[in-house]
């Protein structure tokens, strides 16, 4: 079992973001000094919030993240050229000695795209044609493609991964036909941390038949997903302390279309969010791990929230539950 932290790295506009990433750094320093596996970064343009971008920040993280995986929760991948990122990928990849972890998505906002001059409904055959290419790029040798998005003649990466033949690569889905789709290409399902528990454990089990159908054992298969969460004395304690925060970071998806986090916000504060005492926690992830789950990526910072909460939150799950899944 895994234990991992999504970097929440989103601020008010005006923030002093030289500050914020000086307490990133430090955040991530303490996350690794209390024995967690992974620290993920964020990626978005033009948000509404301030919102450093995740390879140089990661960048920045490398010497602080001892042997712990780096990497993206997710990148969207359809707002950039294959070659780019098969170059900065591979490029962090060999600063961090061969720690990073490629976690993908399609994207979702309409300002983003249109403000790249791509065409949103084209997002899913673009990330899987620059995947494809960008997996062929890490080989070394040239590339000749010619497909819907890009044409590559014969060029070949100057730099290439430390990990071979490339970093792990997750991919976030929400939906049935896209989960479907990364079961068949074999690659770990990157759950998101809104969603309910009988839906992840649902859609879980789904994706593991399709994979085992398309040829994929389970030997070695990592199963992501994030959760929010807030250990505290007990549930109450826990919504005190962050409650206010976590539904303030929610509320920013309302304006990108996503009004089902203010119209049914109750019953995913009950369901999605790993808040309670370290003995309702661990019953959680005992839970979620039964099911299947085996790297959780856990969120302990939002809008308002001082990092001296986070810092506690991420403490006593250390002390108080990861040991008891350590045996």
């Amino acid at each position: 079992m895994k234990f991992g932290i999504l970097l929440d790295h989103q601020y008010d506009l005006g923030d002093d973001l030289h500050r914020r990433i000086g307490e990133t750094v430090e955040y991530v320093q303490h996350i690794r000094d209390l024995g967690y596996d992974s620290v993920f970064g964020i990626h978005h343009y033009l948000s509404s919030l301030a919102t450093p971008q995740p390879m140089p920040l990661l960048s920045r993280l490398v010497e602080h993240s001892g042997s712990m995986q780096i990497g993206t929760g997710i990148l969207i991948l359809p707002l950039g050229h294959p070659v780019h990122w098969a170059e900065e990928i591979a490029t962090i990849d060999q600063m961090s000695g061969g720690r990073f972890v490629l976690g993908i998505g399609s994207g979702y906002r309409d300002a983003e795209f249109a403000s790249f001059g791509i065409d949103r409904r084209t997002r899913v055959s673009r990330m899987n044609e620059a995947l494809s290419v960008m997996q062929r790029l890490w080989t070394g040798e040239p590339v000749h493609h010619e497909g819907r998005h890009f044409t590559l003649d014969g060029v070949r990466c100057s730099v290439l991964p430390r990990q071979r033949p490339h970093p792990p690569i997750w991919v976030g889905a929400n939906g049935p036909t896209g989960i479907a789709r990364i079961a068949r290409q074999g690659l770990p399902w990157l759950a998101p941390s809104n969603v309910r528990r009988n839906w992840a454990i649902g859609n879980l089990t789904e994706y593991r038949e399709q994979r085992r159908a398309a040829g994929f054992d389970d030997e070695d298969a990592v199963f992501p997903i994030h959760r929010d969460l807030c250990v505290a004395d007990s549930a109450d304690a826990a919504h005190a302390i962050a409650g206010d925060a976590v539904r303030r970071s929610y509320g920013e998806y309302v304006q990108y279309g996503m009004d089902y986090f203010e119209s049914q916000w109750e019953a995913i504060k009950e369901k999605a969010l790993f808040f309670g005492s370290p003995d309702d926690i661990a019953a959680k992830v005992s839970d979620f791990a039964a099911a299947g789950f085996n790297h959780f990526v856990f969120r302990a910072q939002w809008l308002g929230l001082p990092i001296e909460r986070s810092v506690e939150i991420v403490e006593r799950f250390a002390h108080e539950v990861m040991p008891r899944f350590r045996r």
